[in-house]
């Protein structure tokens, strides 16, 4: 078996969080190539896919399944409603939630990307060589994964911080005021020595 090339900076060899980026960066470029131009996101077939397997869940329940940032993804799933591929309605188990579910372009979208995910994702596989190591690989991804999810869910939520109020005279807070942030002054480049 062909040793792991090296970066040649052993600071990185040793780190995971730089060789994560690195595998990331290698299985975006294969998923680019075996979907092309124009084709779905990486992120957009995650949301299909747990759409799928969680018709009508809330869109916060789409977040912890897949990981896409509560803000990210409703941008994401406006964008999705726009094309056709997903649908959002009130939930009927929370009047505050909105419930998404697959089109009939959504789904057909989905049974279109599936072979070509499978397909980069088995490449992905074929660079790590035979044997056990691609299932240890993938259990490894995913209980690093559970683990975060559980320590996330296990932090409490941070407090809003109060917002701070002006001072009028005399050194009191004015009711109801609220600072603003303050306005950057843009300082035009000056003019070269040799223009001038």
């Amino acid at each position: 078996m062909a040793k792991s090339k090296s970066t040649g900076i052993a600071t990185l060899d040793r780190s995971p969080s730089h060789l994560l980026h690195r595998a990331l960066q290698r299985a975006l470029d294969i998923y680019a190539e075996e979907f092309g131009a124009g084709a779905i996101t990486q992120r957009q077939f995650a949301v299909l896919a747990a759409t799928a397997e969680h018709d009508g869940a809330a869109q916060a329940d789409l977040v912890r399944s897949t990981g896409i940032d509560r803000s990210t993804l409703a941008d994401m799933a406006t964008r999705m409603i726009a094309k056709g591929l997903l649908e959002r309605e009130r939930s009927a188990l929370d009047a505050r939630a909105n419930a998404v579910r697959l089109t009939d372009a959504g789904r057909a979208a989905l049974s279109e990307a599936a072979p070509r995910m499978a397909a980069a994702d088995a490449r992905l596989l074929k660079l790590i060589g035979g044997g056990g190591r691609r299932e240890t690989f993938v259990g490894l991804l995913r209980d690093l994964v559970r683990r975060e999810d559980e320590a996330a869910a296990d932090k409490p939520a941070k407090p809003a911080k109060p917002a701070k109020l002006k001072k009028a005279k005399g050194g009191k807070p004015k009711a109801g005021k609220v600072d603003k942030p303050a306005k950057l002054k843009s300082k035009k480049p000056k003019k070269d020595l040799a223009e001038a």
